[in-house]
Formats: structure tokens, C-alpha cells, sequence
């Protein structure tokens, strides 16, 4: 009932393409090895943490299942209205028992299962991912509990390709592994291919670098259909010799409010001591940025700047230039 390191992956830029490979979906969600021994059920986090307080759901579904030894390496999702939400995971991290009690049963979580480790007296983590796969598979054949899921599996690059262009909500990129491997504990003996998108947005404010009046980050905004102007993110990719250019150009339009809807500072997981340290301006210049993965309608991560827009107007950047969040039923297609 310990904690296992999970098998980890290294970022590429590519799948690969040649035989002996698998390629599963990428789930943006908390990664989760999950333990029965019996009556005893543990989840443990990918930091070696127990999370089975924070998912009691999760444990009773886990010891409903009809195997009663098994270690399982999967991920841990919320849908939450019509979305897959990650923060309504995040949300469930707190410290009273009875508020993780109400969120349990407002918004249930569900595991999607990718390997298996052990199953009954049988330990699998040896053997290969083919052997692995096939176990998984017959664990789970079993199971009419409609909170786990077996995650889709091919070994075509064609179909995780497309996988990829499906990336963002609950997909967070493809993952390659080797068929002919062991599962390798701690290890970075994976590949993870995340999409890298681009969106043109509004510099609608920005920090100085700390203890100097040196710009060190611009602030992102977006339209909604109201016109209201919303904060979505943040760059700091900006070269250390470019950062006077920017001072110069940024300080003679500060005015406020910059962002008229959602602004920096306001309650949410993005929140640091320096989220009210920002300077408004007026909504004039707009950059091409690339980023990774939404949530809840902003970056999840810092963005890159890959050119200026002077060629958009600001009223063209809009909210609907996301990628959408992955429905339920857009999951359940994934997973059929």
C-alpha cells in the first residue's frame, strides 16, 4: 500500500513513427496510481502523496471493483457542467473533510486507467507493455462502474496524430511508449508530444520586474461577445535586451481600467503575492502568442510571444480563438 513512483515521460517534438510503439491520449487531469489490497484502497499522487481524502468518491468505486489486489497507474478527472474541469480537481485539495464530501457529491471524479502494475497475486510492473496492456485490459472487462474508464490505446500513428489535433480540455497532448518495456518507476522512459497553439491577443497591461522599473511581463486580454476586455495570461518571454523597448513603448499608454471583465488580482489559483502589482493600458498593441493548454478560459502556463500583430485590430482578439474544453460526450467517444 506504499507509494510507487510513476513511470514519467520526456517532451518531444515528434511521435514517433516506426513499429513497436503505443500511443495513448495525454489526460490533463491528476495522475493517480491506485492500490487495492482487499479491503484497503490507497491513491497516491505522482509526488509520492496520499490523495485518497480529497477522492473518497474514487476510493469507493475503486473498492466496489469485483478484482481484490491490483495497482492500476491512471488519471483522475472531474466533468463539471459540460466540461472537463481542472480546476473542480484542484478544488477538491482542501483541508475539511466535509467540504471534499460536498464537492464528492456535486462533482464526482473518474479514473481513467492506463497500466497495470499487479492484478491479484500477479506483478506485471516487470513485464512488458504489451503484457501489461492485455491484463489492464481483462481487469477492467469486468467492471459496469460507469466512473472508470479504460483509456484508448493504438499503435497507429495515423489515429494518435489525430488524437493530437483533438488536444486541449481533458487531452493534454499523445504519449508514445515502447511495447517491448517494462514499466520503469521514476524513470522518464515515456514520450509526451503536447500541440502548441497560437492565439492574438491584447496587451492589456503589465509587471515591472521586481525592484526595478523594467517591464518584465505583459498581461494577455480577450474580448468576450459583451465587449468586456478579460485578462487570459500572461508572457515573460521577453529577451533581457528587449525589455527597455517595451518600457519605452508600454509606459505612455498606462491608463486605466485595461481589462474591463475578468482582471489580474482576482481570486483564483493564478493568484500570487504580486497578481495586484500591474500597470493598466490601453488596449492598443496586439501579439501573436503560443500556448499549451486552457483552463476555465486562460492559459494554464506562460505564453511565448512569436511576433506583434500591428495588422489586428484589438476588437478581432476574442475569447472564441481557445480551444474548446472536451464534453463529456466528446469523452465518452474517446473512450468507447
Amino acid at each position: 500500500m506504499h507509494a510507487i513512483a510513476p513511470m514519467e515521460a520526456l517532451l518531444a517534438q515528434e511521435l514517433p513513427t516506426e513499429p513497436g510503439w503505443q500511443f495513448e491520449p495525454k489526460w490533463d487531469g491528476f495522475r493517480c496510481i491506485a492500490v487495492r489490497d482487499g479491503g484497503e484502497v490507497a491513491l497516491w499522487s505522482k509526488s509520492g502523496k496520499p490523495l485518497g481524502r480529497y477522492f473518497p468518491d474514487v476510493v469507493e468505486m475503486i473498492g466496489r471493483m469485483k478484482a481484490k489486489r491490483f495497482v492500476i497507474d491512471g488519471e483522475l478527472l472531474i466533468a463539471s457542467g459540460d466540461t472537463v474541469s481542472f480546476d473542480a480537481l484542484q478544488l477538491r485539495l482542501h483541508p475539511a473533510a466535509s467540504r471534499v464530501a460536498k464537492l464528492a457529491e456535486a462533482t464526482p471524479a473518474s479514473f481513467m486507467a492506463f497500466d497495470c502494475l499487479a492484478s491479484e497475486s500477479t506483478i506485471l510492473a516487470t513485464e512488458t507493455l504489451a503484457v501489461r496492456r492485455a491484463a489492464l485490459e481483462k481487469l477492467l472487462a469486468a467492471e459496469k462502474n460507469p466512473g472508470i474508464f479504460l483509456s484508448p490505446a493504438t499503435t497507429v500513428p495515423k489515429k494518435a496524430l489525430g488524437w493530437l489535433e483533438r488536444s486541449g480540455g481533458a487531452l493534454d497532448g499523445v504519449i508514445a511508449k515502447r511495447l517491448d518495456e517494462p514499466y520503469r518507476s521514476g524513470e522518464r522512459a515515456m514520450i509526451k508530444v503536447k500541440p502548441m497553439r497560437t492565439a492574438d491577443c491584447i496587451v492589456g497591461g503589465f509587471r515591472y520586474v521586481s525592484g526595478s522599473r523594467s517591464v518584465g511581463s505583459l498581461l494577455l486580454g480577450l474580448y468576450d461577445e459583451a465587449g468586456l476586455l478579460h485578462h487570459v495570461g500572461f508572457t515573460s518571454s521577453l529577451a533581457k535586451s528587449d525589455r527597455k523597448e517595451w518600457t519605452t513603448r508600454l509606459e505612455p499608454l498606462i491608463e486605466p481600467p485595461g481589462f474591463t471583465g475578468d482582471a489580474p488580482g482576482g481570486p483564483s489559483r493564478w493568484s500570487t503575492e504580486r497578481s495586484a502589482e500591474w500597470q493598466p493600458l490601453k488596449p492598443e498593441i496586439v501579439i501573436e502568442v503560443a500556448y499549451d493548454q486552457v483552463t476555465s478560459g486562460r492559459f494554464r502556463h506562460g505564453t511565448k510571444i512569436v511576433r506583434e500583430r500591428p495588422d489586428k485590430a484589438p476588437r478581432q482578439c476574442r475569447c472564441d480563438q481557445l480551444a474548446p474544453a472536451l464534453t463529456p460526450a466528446r469523452l465518452r467517444q474517446l473512450t468507447a
